[in-house]
């Protein structure tokens, strides 16, 4: 039977190995060219849709909202 100190220290060594072994998977994959040329001119104007085109408009006006807390007062 082990002791809390050596399950603890077991348990340090092991994620110290999954870091490790992490870390060696990451370094051998190759690395993205982040200085390549970007597939969207990010700077570049975009038409956007008038909103009437991209949702039609609704069967049914719905009615004015009303103040909600509002009371009117008859003057006196």
């Amino acid at each position: 039977m082990t002791t809390r100190y050596e399950r603890m220290k077991m348990q340090r060594r092991m994620q110290r190995r999954i870091r490790l072994v992490v870390e060696e998977r990451r370094m051998s994959l190759p690395r993205p060219d982040h200085h390549a040329e970007p597939a969207m001119d990010t700077e570049a104007t975009v038409e956007i849709a008038p909103l009437a085109e991209i949702r039609p408009a609704p069967l049914v006006v719905p009615a004015p909202l009303r103040a909600v807390g509002r009371v009117t007062v008859p003057s006196a």
